[in-house]
């Protein structure tokens, strides 16, 4: 094995995307017990005990069902968009620490805020590929919503930059030691989580999928197998910007536990994280439009901006970090 780099490659990046596939499966029971309870019902209980197969279930049914492709829609690309859009979600991780990173890639930041920009491309391909109004309004529409919120996504990363000092990921477990960066700059937490909320198109952010308006958005063409790659990778990037929240805000080995504790500490935060946003999902209504569009050019921008220009200007670190400016 040690003279196939090629074999050895395939099988480190294997072990980092299946766990990350069975965690994404596992999120939906999880989502949808959540949900359940909070609405008085049950939820999946029937396959495996306590429905904990539901997940494998959904899997194998979506996988064998046949896929049905629309006769006018461009064939290659309405093939290629859903392995593209789950390729990018898998992609996305290989800087992260957990604990250690597939890739230890100097500016990991820029490549975070990369690959999710160009998953804007594999929701846009999708609504044009299908040839359909309904899906091509979702996709614009998801489009604007995306790219829009990236924007206060770019700048939330750039202040934090700024306060540890370095492009690399790994950087912010040294800068944290003091004090999580929560306590340092909570607004910015604070206006970070709901960003991640509007760009991984969740409620009340999930415009894209109001189904009495644009019936599921841009993939309502899908079914079978292309469908279940894009909530695989709807649910990899909700799983990912929690991860990345939870190593900006809340970094695991900022406390100095036992390396071996790393994995758990990191996964219970993302967890937390993630019911968060299920619990929100579960409590608010679906915005409109325009609310959401002014959420972010009039009250997000103006603050991330302002805070991103003190952090600029002010010389020392909140609560004792080293002065890294």
């Amino acid at each position: 094995m040690a003279n196939h780099p090629l074999l050895i490659n395939l099988i480190m990046a294997l072990s980092y995307a299946l766990p990350i596939l069975i965690a994404v499966a596992f999120l939906t029971l999880v989502e949808r017990k959540i949900l359940s309870y909070m609405q008085g019902r049950k939820g999946p209980n029937i396959v495996g005990p306590y429905g904990l197969l539901q997940p494998l279930a959904d899997g194998v049914k979506l996988f064998i069902k046949e896929p049905i492709r629309p006769s006018t829609s461009s064939p290659i690309l309405f093939i290629a968009t859903p392995m593209l859009a789950l390729l990018l979600a898998i992609s996305i991780w290989t800087p992260l620490p957990l604990p250690f990173s597939l890739a230890d890639l100097n500016l990991g930041l820029l490549f975070l805020l990369a690959m999710s920009s160009l998953a804007v491309y594999s929701i846009l391909w999708s609504g044009w590929a299908s040839n359909s109004k309904y899906a091509l309004i979702g996709a614009l529409r998801a489009v604007a919503q995306t790219i829009s919120y990236e924007v206060t996504l770019a700048i939330i990363l750039l202040s934090v930059i700024l306060l540890s000092g370095n492009y690399t990921l790994s950087t912010l477990a040294v800068t944290q030691e003091p004090l999580y960066l929560i306590f340092a700059c909570w607004p910015l937490a604070m206006m970070w989580y709901v960003s991640t909320l509007a760009e991984t198109n969740r409620a009340p952010f999930d415009l894209t999928e109001g189904e009495s308006e644009l019936v599921s958005g841009f993939n309502v063409e899908y079914a079978a197998g292309p469908f279940a790659l894009f909530f695989l990778a709807e649910y990899a990037n909700i799983m990912l910007m929690n991860t990345l929240t939870a190593i900006l805000f809340f970094n695991p080995s900022a406390l100095n536990p036992p390396q071996e504790l790393y994995p758990v500490i990191l996964a219970t935060k993302v967890l937390l994280l993630s019911a968060g946003f299920l619990w929100i999902r579960a409590s608010y209504p679906r915005f409109r439009y325009d609310q959401l569009m002014h959420l972010l050019w009039k009250n997000f921008l103006p603050l991330t901006l302002a805070l991103c220009l003190w952090h600029t200007s002010m010389p020392i670190c909140y609560a004792g970090l080293p002065p890294y400016l």
